[in-house]
């Protein structure tokens, strides 16, 4: 190969590595269990725009926070609610907080022919309702606030079924377990099978999601990477597909 071919062969080589990442990245990124269908497409997007991968976990907010403060090795947190990521940037472990959904708690039965109203959950013909845990679960604490503002908590008590996460108490009611469920609409929005009543915003306080930056992403360009994209018009719209509003 005489000079002339070398220098061309280099200099394409240069312009190839010019427009592709020279490394890709890894993100560990820590989620609320609400947002997994929507974080799923919103990943994969990500990882195919930027050639970054993500390495996430789901669960509930409380235990997730309680993993980040035990030192847990995520980079990026995305909270159902806002004092968690609040508490973590008071703190000093985490930064750049924003909400990138805001969550819709409705009441779903998988049985078409059940009523899910005010008038039914004031009723109480069913056996159980299923809520997530309000100690750990922001959609299980709104579940708990809708009760108590329509002053039939203490009546329905004891036919509370509580789940994990949200993920756990969609799960009650459609493998039949609980005939009613407060969930995030976000888990029946692509999904018409059953039937559900879009609870009123007066009956629970709004479920601002926040995310935040951890301390241990700040060095990660593929941590800074999410946090950008996931505000990006292109993220928005698969949010606002699963039934969440955003800013």
């Amino acid at each position: 190969m005489n000079n002339r071919i070398r220098l061309i062969a280099f200099a394409l080589l240069l312009s190839l590595m010019s427009t592709q990442p020279l490394m890709a990245g890894k993100v560990r990124i820590a989620v609320a269990a609400n947002f997994t269908a929507a974080m799923k497409e919103i990943a994969a997007n990500f990882e195919k725009s930027t050639k970054h991968n993500t390495v996430i976990s789901y669960g509930s907010t409380g235990k997730l926070y309680a993993q980040i403060r035990y030192g847990a090795p995520f980079e990026v947190f995305l909270a159902a609610d806002r004092r968690r990521p609040q508490k973590l940037e008071i703190d000093g472990l985490a930064s750049q907080r924003f909400t990138y959904a805001i969550g819709k708690l409705v009441l779903w039965s998988r049985d078409e022919q059940r009523e899910t109203s005010e008038a039914a959950l004031k009723r109480g013909d069913f056996k159980r309702v299923a809520l997530a845990n309000p100690k750990t679960a922001p959609y299980g604490a709104a579940a708990v606030t809708t009760m108590q503002r329509l002053g039939i908590e203490a009546t329905l008590k004891e036919k509370w079924v509580i789940g994990d996460t949200i993920i756990q108490t969609h799960q009650f009611v459609a493998t039949a377990n609980a005939e009613l469920g407060f969930i995030a609409l976000a888990q029946i929005v692509l999904d018409d099978s059953g039937n559900h009543w879009d609870i009123p915003q007066a009956l629970y306080d709004p479920i601002r999601q926040d995310a935040v930056l951890l301390d241990k992403g700040l060095e990660n360009p593929a941590a800074v990477a999410f946090v950008t994209y996931l505000q990006s018009p292109a993220a928005k719209l698969i949010i606002d597909k699963y039934g969440y509003a955003t800013e």
